[in-house]
């Protein structure tokens, strides 16, 4: 069985922590009562306090144990930026050395959560290597246990020492320069958007598109735009992803080709009615707003999933899309590259494209770009984009 790459665990705090972790390291929570440290909480407090209930097998609780994740993009902390400024919270890097440590347990999951396991660490690392392939992973969902077990956990008794910190991540180079002054710490301050549920890259072409690299799919954009084919099968891709993550919506799919409302040219809206945090954050019941609606537009791109992208096609859902946005209710839009990537589209041709009809929505729009290739700069900028769409 192939061992898991771990290169290091992580933990979740605010940024006005970190000296005293720097100092002190990572404590318990019983240890931070115990020595009564002051400390800026990040957590919602019931969450936290429900951990007191749960004991480890040599009958301590949770309260006794300083936590670290496995994976730092998790429910956890998709829930924690819902309530907190990301440029308030920091990710803690530590070396994987800290499993070596006596009277570790892992979890396979949440560690508060029942169903999860709390196993000693070598049989817990076993468990882990045998669901990498969903910890590893960089969205769950609600529905199939993932979201649980994303959150595996390393439990380290009392305290990670802080000379195991390997690298602060943060969620702006704006953050990571004033940390850098603040702490005069040896471990690297690194800016990491991705980690944040944030696009690695944006740049505005218009006062109202940006081109984006990101996850599409963690977009604050109401609308979110998935390429289909016409025959109802969500095989690769984007497709692919919205159909394990968001399985209502391949249902929704089904059913608009089976009954032709969608087709080539003629896009199909979903008007989710369910919110994303209720699938996304860790224990959405008790946040005291969940986010707005999420809809999703189903864009054909092809007829067949055998097929290569219909360019004029595509032109002609995008000119649907132009008629009816605003009798449809969009009010802010994030699209793939239609038919680049794995469509087989060149985006030297569909950028132009998307930009001529996007241009004329007034609405904010957000083309995340295909991550199967690298676009040339030169296809990017906004004088070509629009020069040639003129």
């Amino acid at each position: 069985m192939p061992k898991a790459d771990i290169k290091g665990l992580v933990y979740i705090t605010h940024v006005d922590n970190l000296k005293s972790i720097l100092r002190n390291g990572i404590l318990s929570h019983g240890l931070v009562e115990e020595k009564e440290i002051q400390f800026t909480p990040i957590y919602n407090a019931q969450i936290v306090s429900n951990r007191r209930k749960r004991l480890t097998p040599n009958g301590k609780s949770l309260w006794s144990f300083a936590n670290l994740y496995f994976q730092p993009r998790n429910p956890m902390l998709y829930r924690v930026l819902s309530e907190k400024d990301q440029q308030d919270v920091a990710i803690i890097d530590v070396r994987p050395d800290v499993l070596k440590q006596p009277g570790v347990f892992i979890s396979t999951g949440n560690a508060a959560s029942a169903p999860s396991d709390i196993l000693p660490a070598k049989e817990g690392l076993k468990a882990v290597y045998e669901t990498w392939n969903i910890i590893s992973n960089e969205w769950w969902n609600a529905d199939d246990g993932s979201k649980r077990k994303i959150m595996a956990e390393c439990l380290v008794p009392d305290l990670v020492r802080s000379d195991l910190i390997q690298a602060i991540y943060v969620a702006s180079h704006s953050v990571a320069e004033r940390l850098r002054v603040e702490l005069q710490t040896d471990a690297p301050i690194i800016p990491e958007p991705h980690m944040f549920f944030q696009p690695i890259w944006r740049a505005a072409i218009a006062e109202h598109i940006s081109l984006v690299e990101g996850d599409m799919f963690f977009s604050t954009m109401q609308t979110l735009t998935v390429s289909v084919n016409t025959v109802g099968i969500m095989g690769k891709g984007l497709a692919s992803r919205a159909k394990y993550q968001f399985p209502d919506v391949y249902v929704v799919y089904q059913d608009a080709c089976r009954s032709k409302k969608l087709q080539m040219g003629k896009p199909y809206l979903y008007m989710r009615e369910s919110f994303v945090d209720e699938q996304l954050a860790d224990d959405p019941l008790s946040l005291p707003n969940l986010n707005t609606n999420k809809w999703f537009l189903l864009f054909p791109t092809k007829r067949t999933w055998r097929e290569n992208s219909d360019i004029a096609g595509i032109e002609r859902g995008l000119q649907w899309l132009l008629d009816n946005y605003k009798a449809k209710g969009i009010e802010s839009l994030a699209v793939p590259a239609l038919g680049c990537g794995l469509g087989g589209l060149d985006w030297k041709d569909v950028g132009p494209l998307m930009c001529k009809y996007l241009s004329g929505m007034h609405i904010p729009a957000a083309i995340y770009l295909p991550r199967e290739k690298e676009i040339p700069k030169e296809y990017l900028n906004s004088n070509y984009l629009f020069k040639k769409c003129s």
